[in-house]
């Protein structure tokens, strides 16, 4: 049986769907595809970008609470001793 998608058959398909379409439908086609994957993709950086942001945002908070927890024991020990 061989190989089911061989050149040949690509290329009969290649043909078959440029003449159900016609060249310039293919163009609009292609043009619309490669804009959305673009849009995608910087979709994908924003989203990357705000997960970043919002992490850095988040951590001095943690930080500054460490801190103060430390403080609070460690007057607190003064108190007592």
């Amino acid at each position: 049986m061989g190989d089911l998608f061989t050149i040949q058959h690509l290329l009969l398909i290649l043909l078959i769907v440029v003449l159900v379409f016609g060249t310039k439908k293919l163009r609009n086609i292609g043009s619309d595809l490669g804009g959305a994957v673009k849009s995608f993709k910087e979709g994908m950086a924003a989203n990357d970008t705000s997960v970043h942001t919002e992490k850095d945002e988040k951590k001095p908070l943690e930080e500054m609470s460490a801190n103060t927890v430390n403080q609070d024991v460690t007057n607190k020990n003064k108190d007592h001793s």
